[in-house]
């Protein structure tokens, strides 16, 4: 699997706190079947051009050497759109150097200016990734269909899928409408993972859209590629979702 969200370069954000806590989690994804691990700060695209790209590099370094080998860490950053038209195209900024840049919006509500920026990235040559579209102020599903129709793919967060509240079910039914294009953890030094969103679709009986989302179409975002469709996947029942969320809390 693949993970092309995290914040596990120690302190440096909202992340990890030390290079232990990173360790931790590498450690667990390691054993859960993660082999790349996108580490992605983050960063105001009005900032863009001042990005500590040298530094992180460094810390990255580090944190690699000690890391499990099975694990290889790329390069990135969560770009929050906080400036309409900022210049983008730096492949330092993006997924592991490949055309595609993780992006957010900024004060997790959906702007006005929304589809018209994400249409003008992908003009530039640039692949946006929408981090957790699910959890923006007023995200609608059609807009979603909007934004993948102007060439931007949807990263859902694993986290979100198991909850009760609206967000959470707002993610559950991006998956089953087919319009999540990949899935990551955005793990900030704690026990998120892609392992609870795979089991899940494994007891769902929809493996093929589980490698789809956390390996298939990753893999093709770091190679600079377009996302394949995901097929829609059933609906989930109560109890499964409450053994998954046990999962993640670390009951089970």
């Amino acid at each position: 699997m693949i993970d092309l969200h995290s914040h596990l370069l120690p302190a440096v954000d909202d992340g990890a706190r030390t290079a232990g806590e990173s360790l931790a989690v590498l450690e667990r994804f390691a054993e859960q079947g993660v082999t790349v691990v996108a580490c992605t700060p983050h960063l105001d695209a009005s900032r863009a051009a001042e990005a500590p790209v040298a530094e992180h590099a460094r810390l990255r370094a580090e944190l690699q050497a000690r890391a499990p080998k099975s694990i290889t860490l790329v390069a990135g950053f969560e770009i929050q759109l906080d400036l309409p038209g900022a210049d983008l195209t730096d492949p330092a900024l993006h997924l592991g150097g490949s055309t595609a840049a993780l992006v957010e919006f900024a004060g997790m509500t959906v702007p006005p200016n929304a589809t018209r920026e994400l249409y003008r990235l992908r003009q530039s040559g640039i692949i946006p990734v929408l981090a957790h579209p699910e959890r923006y102020r007023g995200v609608t599903r059609a807009g979603v269909e909007e934004w993948r129709g102007v060439g931007a793919v949807m990263q859902v967060d694993t986290a979100m899928l198991f909850g009760r509240a609206p967000i959470c079910r707002f993610a559950r039914g991006l998956l089953e409408h087919g319009l999540a294009d990949c899935l990551a953890s955005d793990n900030h030094g704690d026990r998120r993972s892609l392992v609870a969103a795979w089991r899940w679709l494994e007891e769902l009986g929809a493996i093929e859209q589980a490698k789809a989302l956390t390996t298939t179409n990753p893999a093709r975002l770091l190679a600079s590629e377009i996302v394949l469709p995901v097929e829609p996947i059933p609906e989930a029942e109560e109890g499964m979702l409450a053994r998954l969320r046990d999962l993640i809390t670390g009951r089970s």
